[in-house]
């Protein structure tokens, strides 16, 4: 019997992953273009909903973005005059990231999100479920493996 070639595209778990999640985010842009967010500044300021006025390294623990897209987004939001970027009193190389009055009543109109999306029935909801299980430890197997490398 002849075996597919290990380089066969629709065998690649990486092809699928990465088209739906680029197809999942083209989802949100009709959701967030009112809110005047990209998918990853929605992330952001979702973050900065759950706890406000923390470090940039916490922004870029809770949304596993990296900082070098972080950083320019916070400037991007500041603009919006969404958040304040100050520097920490504890230690003046930190910089300690505020909601404003504007972004936190962003967080009322952002609520409805969640809710249109599932309402697009992508997936069932124990389908959802399973995916965000299975992505999860794709995420920290592959997190381990690349941090025991030293190459992460």
């Amino acid at each position: 019997m002849n075996q597919p070639s290990p380089l066969n595209l629709d065998l690649q778990i990486c092809r699928s992953l990465y088209s739906a999640a680029n197809a999942l985010i083209r989802a949100y842009r009709p959701l967030l273009e009112p809110l005047d967010l990209t998918y990853p500044q929605y992330l952001v300021m979702m973050a900065l909903w759950e706890h406000d006025a923390v470090s940039v390294k916490t922004i870029c623990d809770r949304t596993r973005l990296e900082t070098g897209t972080v950083t320019p987004l916070l400037k991007r939001l500041e603009g919006k005059d969404l958040i304040l970027r100050e520097r920490s009193q504890e230690d003046e190389r930190q910089r300690v990231i505020r909601l404003t009055r504007q972004g936190r009543d962003l967080k009322s109109r952002a609520e409805r999100v969640p809710m249109e999306m599932a309402c697009m029935e992508l997936l069932t909801p124990k389908q959802g479920l399973e995916l965000q299980r299975l992505s999860e430890a794709l995420y920290r197997n592959a997190v381990a493996r690349t941090d025991d490398k030293g190459t992460a």
